[in-house]
């Protein structure tokens, strides 16, 4: 005769074994498959208003036991061993599986409960107790301090900052941003062009200094040549380039020229 059961809420097929284990006062280890079998079946047969999802769930629990119940009325299984082969045995390791997590809710959820009746009021320590600062003791904080360790200290520092120069980028020295205006360059080596008549390309170079001068007054040469005021001849190979004015005898054309890259 199978006890009654009470028709409550349970989280699952597992949650159901368990409860009939416990009532029944049965070791998992040693589960009476047929008992609990038959409990469990008579449990479902209730669930006629359970949804599909809850009820599959609970069918495919009652499957397993039968399956369960079936094996243990046949010739035992034995492994490779020669032991004997418990079909109970998964089920047993699922079912103390779900009892240790079950157990472990509980705890945490009496931890919650707990932590929800405990109070921090803010703090209230004085202003003269927390402005307090433990004097210093100097002969303490220099005890065994020598020449040595200080400058084994200062010799540390130093590295850590060698370090942080960039190798690189140190020895590069402050940049300056030359300002060399297109149009006055113009006006100025075609003027010294138009003096001299004849001259020779490094001349012009070494006029004023910079980078910048040399790069602008490469490009105003070429301008030149494009009006045709300038004419550029280079006897040989990397020899020095001789420079040409054939643009008139006035420098009224050269200024007009000049203020179009003002």
């Amino acid at each position: 005769m199978g006890i009654p059961v009470k028709l409550e809420q349970f989280e699952g097929p597992l949650d159901l074994l368990l409860h009939l284990i416990e009532k029944n006062k049965v070791s998992i280890y040693d589960i009476p498959i047929a008992l609990i079998t038959d409990q469990y079946m008579e449990y479902i047969a209730q669930l006629s208003d359970g949804t599909l999802d809850v009820m599959s769930e609970f069918l495919v629990m009652a499957a397993t036991l039968l399956d369960i119940k079936s094996r243990m009325l046949l010739p035992p299984e034995e492994t490779e061993e020669g032991e004997e082969i418990d079909p109970r045995e998964e089920l047993a390791q699922k079912l103390l599986e779900y009892k240790m997590y079950k157990y472990m809710s509980f705890e945490l959820r009496d931890r919650m409960e707990d932590a929800a009746g405990h109070y921090y009021r803010d703090p209230d320590i004085p202003e003269e107790v927390e402005a307090y600062r433990e004097p210093v003791d100097v002969d303490e904080l220099l005890s065994g301090v020598t020449l040595q360790s200080l400058y084994s200290v200062f010799l540390d520092i130093m590295k850590r900052q060698e370090n942080r120069v960039d190798p690189i980028r140190s020895r590069f020295g402050s940049l300056k941003r030359e300002s060399v205006n297109l149009g006055e360059t113009m006006r100025f080596v075609g003027h010294y062009i138009f003096e001299k008549k004849n001259c020779m390309f490094y001349d012009i170079l070494s006029l004023r200094p910079g980078k910048q001068y040399k790069v602008v007054t490469f490009l105003t040469l070429l301008e030149l040549m494009k009006e045709g005021r300038v004419e550029v001849d280079q006897p040989e190979t990397f020899s020095d380039i001789r420079l040409t004015w054939v643009g008139g005898d006035t420098e009224t054309e050269l200024e007009d020229l000049a203020a179009d890259y003002e």
